[in-house]
C-alpha cells in the first residue's frame, strides 16, 4: 500500500545548527537524552548526509540527519489528540474510511512527533486510545495499513481491537482491494501487465527500498488509463504491502512515478509531490457485507493532469 513501515526520519538542519556536535542536535530535535541519541548514533541507527557519523560530528545548516529504526524503538511522547479536520468517507461501528491529504504522516515516529492523522483520530475517536482494550500498540492505534506522506488517498481505520484483527487478517490473505491511481514517466509497455519482483532495503542507500534478490515477495498489477504524449496515467493493484511498492516496481522497469525524487521520477507541470493516490478501496465488512469507495484526483493532481492534455475521469476503467 505503499506503506510506511519503518520508513526512515529526515531532518534538515537549519541555522541553529552551526558547528552544533550530532548528539545534541538529534536530542534537542527528538526530544530524547543525549545518551538515547548516542546510542542510536553508535548502533549506525543514525546517517549523516547520507553516511554513519560518530556522536561528536559537527552539523551545519542543510544538513540531513536520517534516522533509522533497526535497532530498539525511539522513545514516543505521550499520544494526544489534537484537533485536526478530517475527510472521513464512511463510517461505523466497526471501521472508518478516510481521505489521507497529501503531506500528512501517518502516525508518530522520529520527526514526527505532533500532527499525524493518528493525532487526529483520537481527536474524533477517543476510544482508540483506550488502556484496557487499546485498538492497535501505542503508537499506531487503529491503524491497519499506511500510506506515504506524500501520497494521496483512502485509508482504512479499525474502530475496535476484534475489527483490527479482522482488517489485519483479511490483508494477509490479500482479500482487500487496494487500487492506487498514478502517473509515471514515458509510455507503459505492455499496456498492462504484472510486476512481481521482491523488494528489500536499497543495499547502498538506506532511504530508500529496491528490488533485491533477498527482498519480500512482493506482486503490483498495473493498466494504463490514458496514454500521453511523455506521460502515462495508470492503475496500479497491490497484491502485497511492501514500503514504497508501487514507487519501487515502477522504477524497476524504468517508468518511475512522476514527481517521485526518491526514486528518479520525472517532472510534470504544477506537480509538486509524487502522483499516486490511493483512488480505490474495496473490502468485505465483518457482517459480511461487501464496500467498495472510490476518491477523485485531488485539485493538484487534476491540475497536472489537465495541463499535461489528460481527461479527468470519475470511475476507473473497467
Amino acid at each position: 500500500m505503499n506503506g510506511q513501515g519503518d520508513v526512515p526520519a529526515r531532518i534538515v538542519a537549519g541555522h541553529e545548527a552551526v558547528d552544533q556536535r550530532l548528539d545534541r542536535f538529534l536530542s534537542a530535535k527528538l526530544g530524547v537524552s543525549r545518551s538515547q541519541a548516542q546510542t542510536a548514533i553508535r548502533l549506525g541507527d543514525v546517517l549523516l548526509n547520507g553516511a554513519q557519523a560518530k556522536s561528536s560530528a559537527r552539523t551545519q545548516p542543510g544538513d540531513v540527519v536520517t534516522v533509522l529504526r533497526n535497532h530498539a524503538p525511539w522513545p514516543v511522547p505521550p499520544l494526544e489528540p489534537e484537533d485536526i479536520p478530517l475527510t472521513v468517507v464512511y463510517e461505523d461501528e466497526h471501521l472508518v474510511v478516510i481521505e489521507k491529504p497529501a503531506g500528512m504522516v501517518v502516525h508518530p515516529s522520529a520527526g514526527h512527533s505532533s500532527g499525524t492523522l493518528v493525532h487526529a483520530l483520537l481527536a474524533r475517536y477517543p476510544e482508540l486510545r483506550t488502556r484496557d482494550d487499546r485498538v492497535g500498540d501505542g503508537e499506531r492505534p487503529g491503524i491497519v495499513h499506511r500510506l506515504d506522506k506524500d501520497t494521496s488517498g483512502l485509508m482504512l481505520v479499525a474502530r475496535t481491537y476484534d475489527s483490527l484483527r479482522y482488517f489485519q487478517a483479511a490483508m494477509r490473505d490479500r482479500e482487500v482491494l487496494k487500487e492506487y491511481t498514478l502517473l509515471c514517466c514515458g509510455t507503459l509497455v505492455p499496456a498492462s501487465a504484472r510486476i512481481e519482483a521482491p523488494i528489500g532495503r536499497h543495499p547502498g542507500n538506506r532511504l530508500k527500498m529496491a528490488v533485491v534478490s533477498t527482498g519480500r515477495s512482493s506482486l503490483t498489477e498495473y493498466e494504463t488509463a490514458q496514454a500521453l504524449p511523455h506521460h502515462t496515467l495508470a492503475l496500479a493493484r497491490l497484491h502485497t504491502g511492501r514500503t514504497h511498492q508501487i514507487r519501487v516496481h515502477l522504477a524497476s522497469i524504468g517508468r518511475p512515478v512522476a514527481g517521485d525524487a526518491l526514486y528518479g521520477g520525472c517532472v510534470a507541470p504544477t506537480l509538486s509531490r509524487q502522483f499516486l493516490h490511493a483512488s480505490r478501496l474495496g473490502l468485505v465488512l465483518p457482517n459480511g457485507r461487501r464496500a467498495e469507495w472510490h476518491s477523485a484526483l485531488p485539485a493538484d493532481l487534476a491540475a497536472c493532469l489537465l495541463a499535461l492534455g489528460g481527461q479527468i475521469t470519475t470511475t476507473s476503467p473497467p
